[in-house]
């Protein structure tokens, strides 16, 4: 049976930290390459649901049990991350706790939306910008046109 060649599928989650002020949000810095700070995420298994999969990476990556409260966009631009074409869904989501570094997280902090560290790897500071127009107006990303 012919199988079409497709993009990597991702699933991210943009982890909101409930219990302190400005629901500051967790971000990892990558030990493998792409280096850089990066929205907790990782691959989909096959057979998984997206959005367990989203639910997965955050528990082995920064140790948090996390509610998902909205999807914030796909991302598909095949230029996103320089190990090949990888589309992405990206999750709102809360938890509480301090989150740990595990698994292929180097390190993990959280920060508020204005103190962002850098580099961000991936697309992520397009990513971020459009959370952050979610967080002022409930929107989620716009449909982006070529």
């Amino acid at each position: 049976m012919y199988k079409p060649i497709t993009p990597l599928l991702a699933a991210d989650a943009i982890i909101e930290l409930t219990d302190f002020p400005e629901r500051p949000i967790v971000l990892i810095e990558r030990a493998n390459p792409p280096f850089g700070w990066a929205i907790p995420g990782g691959f989909v298994d096959v057979g998984e649901i997206v959005e367990l999969a989203a639910v997965r990476e955050a528990k082995e990556e920064v140790c948090l049990d996390i509610r998902l409260i909205a999807l914030l966009g796909i991302y598909s631009d095949p230029s996103r991350d320089s190990r090949g074409h990888t589309v992405t869904a990206v999750y709102v989501t809360e938890a509480s706790g301090m989150p740990i570094a595990a698994d292929d997280a180097k390190n993990c902090h959280f920060f508020n939306l204005d103190a962002l560290p850098e580099p961000l790897a991936f697309d992520h500071a397009e990513v971020l910008a459009d959370y952050k127009r979610f967080r002022k107006t409930g929107q989620v990303t716009l449909l982006r046109k070529t």
